[in-house]
């Protein structure tokens, strides 16, 4: 593909204005001696994020979607105009704290001869410790036994809280280690890849599972996916909001669209009875009467995967 720009860098924005301004900003202040463009793929925010956009970065190629359209969707969107000759996939809850494009950008042209399909680095969070930053190909068992302790877990939470327990401290606290080589995926947060057909996601998965099931294309067609030394990028997962009570957590938003999505990707790239063994024990869990309130509403697209 022949351009003028290096690196097309798309983030998608979703109600999460002032940490799309200090995402940005840290873009523009850290990146040089690489060519950029920068995209947000807006999906129909309603707290200014569009105006605050338009107003304080006009460099920026803004992309109105209107409508919720989902992670994969949306970057799709502003993929469909990248000119870069790599993409560099941002979340808007991420602050580069180097040149961390234009050394993604150096490893890859270095480096063009090793089959490479996607990089990715160690991720820190907002207090400078490592976060998640790549993970497993998901098996069939393994999805199936989290499934049973997931279950087994909420509801002994459920009678917990029912007598009155404090089980604010019951969720491990999960512990990350630095690693740099191959992995199965790297996480969307930070996903550097080449402006080709491997790019797009499938726009199926409204949220979660699409770089893993992006990647999963990747793997079986030769392609290493790679964390490096050399770049800083912090993950603010979500700006740290205030911590849910850990049984209405289950009934999150952003919870409900990772089990509809885990269901997806099992019936897709894995077993479609394991899927729906998924799926039954996933809708017997939306029953519970302290987030039936709030899953109800999803049953109907769960049943349908």
């Amino acid at each position: 593909m022949s351009s003028s720009v290096d690196v097309s860098v798309i983030i998608v924005s979703f109600n999460t204005c002032d940490l799309l301004r200090n995402c940005l900003r840290s873009v523009f202040e850290k990146t040089s001696e690489v060519s950029f463009e920068v995209i947000v793929s807006d999906n129909g925010s309603m707290d200014g994020s569009v105006e605050m956009v338009r107003n304080e970065f006009p460099q920026v190629i803004l992309v109105e979607n209107k409508a919720n359209l989902g992670f994969g969707t949306a970057n799709n969107r502003g993929l469909d105009i990248a000119k870069g000759e790599f993409v560099f996939y941002l979340n808007s809850d991420t602050l580069l704290l180097n040149n961390a494009i234009k050394d993604f950008y150096d490893y890859w042209k270095s480096h063009e001869d090793e089959n490479l399909g996607a990089l990715g680095c160690n991720l820190v969070d907002a207090e400078g410790a490592l976060t998640e930053s790549h993970g497993n190909f998901p098996e069939t068992k393994i999805l199936l036994k989290k499934m049973v302790r997931h279950l087994l877990a909420f509801y002994v939470k459920c009678v917990l809280k029912l007598l009155g327990s404090d089980i604010s401290g019951i969720r491990p606290i999960p512990v990350y280690k630095y690693f740099v080589g191959d992995v199965d995926y790297v996480v969307g947060a930070d996903l550097f890849v080449k402006n080709s057909p491997y790019a797009r996601f499938d726009e199926n998965f409204f949220l979660y599972f699409e770089e893993t099931d992006m990647q999963l294309r990747m793997m079986r067609d030769g392609l290493r996916r790679t964390l490096i030394e050399g770049p800083a990028i912090s993950h603010l997962i979500r700006g740290g909001k205030k911590k849910m009570d850990d049984v209405l957590r289950y009934g999150s938003f952003s919870i409900i669209q990772a089990e509809i999505s885990r269901v997806r990707y099992t019936k897709k790239n894995l077993s479609a009875f394991a899927a729906s063994m998924l799926k039954a024990m996933i809708l017997l869990h939306w029953l519970s009467p302290y987030i039936f309130k709030n899953t109800r509403k999803f049953f109907k697209q769960m049943w349908s995967v």
